[in-house]
């Protein structure tokens, strides 16, 4: 084995090259922060599943899913179905709650991230206030 194998065995093995995923969250939230958002957390975890991004746009907590695909033949923005907007409902409520923000207004954006292999730079597409919140008499709704 020739040092720059060696070199680079160590580089990968310490410094692992991001997923797709993770690749699309951060040009995501780069994206938000352009459109004047203020990013406040990102993978926000719990028992209920993952926030992708919560921001805040003016006096309105938003709650980012961030869908990657590297083909544009499958929309991103579609992987985001009825169960998915009724788990992400849960997880909206318990951040709001456990942060005493139940008294501001919130809504649910996609942002969706297309990255082909071999392109420097992805087509990023948001969609605002995307869906409300699933089922009747939600504080979202």
């Amino acid at each position: 084995m020739g040092w720059r194998q060696a070199i680079t065995g160590f580089w990968r093995r310490w410094f692992p090259t991001p997923s797709l995923g993770q690749r699309g969250e951060t040009a995501a939230a780069r994206f938000l922060k352009r459109q004047g958002y203020k990013i406040v957390a990102r993978q926000q975890e719990n028992r209920l599943g993952e926030i992708d991004i919560v921001a805040v746009d003016g006096r309105t907590v938003v709650f980012v899913e961030v869908k990657t695909r590297a083909s544009a033949d499958e929309a991103p923005e579609e992987a985001v179905g009825e169960q998915k907007q009724r788990r992400l409902t849960r997880l909206a409520l318990s951040y709001l709650r456990s942060h005493g923000l139940l008294e501001y207004a919130a809504r649910f954006d996609v942002v969706a991230v297309t990255w082909p292999d071999g392109r420097r730079r992805p087509t990023i597409e948001h969609f605002k206030d995307a869906f409300s919140s699933p089922g009747s008499g939600s504080m979202f709704g």
